[in-house]
């Protein structure tokens, strides 16, 4: 029997994203925080994971992932034994004599889990809270431009957003769906008349037009089965999205 090294807590929500059986549920991690590399690498020096100082390895780091997003620039594929790197044209071409278009066409880079680290797996024990507090959640969102989820926004195109509760709904005036630049805290909020489909569990949004960078999701809204809600609440996507 496998060592537990490591547990991961989840609550359960319910199952919006398939229609087969309306009473099951999905287990979405209950995440504490993201860490950076620099974060990482004084872990690893801290709990004696490295034979280097923190600063020395967040360096190396940052030189490897520089010089791996270079090599991807130019086609090449990435298998670190962690994780495998590729890079994806996305978009028809419709004849054999046409060319990258970037109106038409998108790249995105695809990162997939690797042999070693999937080996940690048997490693990790799972706990289950229980079902979560009746409150809005975003389960997944994907980019109809490039097909990518939970992952890239492509500006003045759709956003379909999945989740539980998430309808826009109310009289606060802060109600509605916001893109949170990461570096500057910026809100830019999504114009009501942009909110293509407005649902429990699915909203359809157009995308403002976003500088490069990455985003947090929010929805706020006073939703819920029944009355409206006295205060607004708020559901995170847990996951950055990023303006290319």
């Amino acid at each position: 029997m496998a060592t537990i090294l490591h547990k991961i807590k989840a609550y359960l929500y319910d199952n919006t994203l398939t229609k087969d059986n309306p009473n099951d549920f999905i287990a979405r991690t209950a995440s504490e925080r993201s860490l950076s590399v620099k974060q990482i690498c004084e872990a690893a020096a801290s709990r004696g994971g490295a034979d280097v100082s923190a600063s020395a390895m967040e360096h190396a780091t940052e030189l490897f992932l520089k010089e791996m997003a270079y090599q991807l620039c130019d086609g090449f594929s990435v298998n670190t034994g962690y994780f495998t790197a590729s890079t994806t044209i996305r978009g028809v071409f419709d004849s054999p004599s046409e060319t990258f278009n970037k109106e038409k066409h998108s790249i995105i880079f695809q990162f997939n889990q690797g042999e070693k680290l999937r080996a940690e797996i048997s490693n990790i024990e799972v706990d289950i809270l229980g079902v979560a507090e009746a409150s809005s959640v975003i389960l997944q969102v994907t980019d109809m431009k490039s097909g990518s989820v939970n992952d890239l926004l492509t500006p003045g195109r759709n956003l379909k957003i999945v989740g539980s509760k998430i309808k826009i709904m109310g009289d606060n005036p802060t109600r509605g769906v916001y893109f949170i630049n990461t570096a500057t805290q910026d809100r830019t909020m999504v114009e009501a008349f942009d909110i293509v489909t407005n649902n429990p569990s699915e909203l359809m949004v157009v995308i403002p037009a976003l500088p490069a960078g990455t985003y947090n999701l929010e929805v706020v809204t006073q939703f819920t089965q029944g009355a409206l809600l006295k205060e607004p609440r708020t559901a995170t996507l847990d996951k950055l999205l990023t303006v290319m």
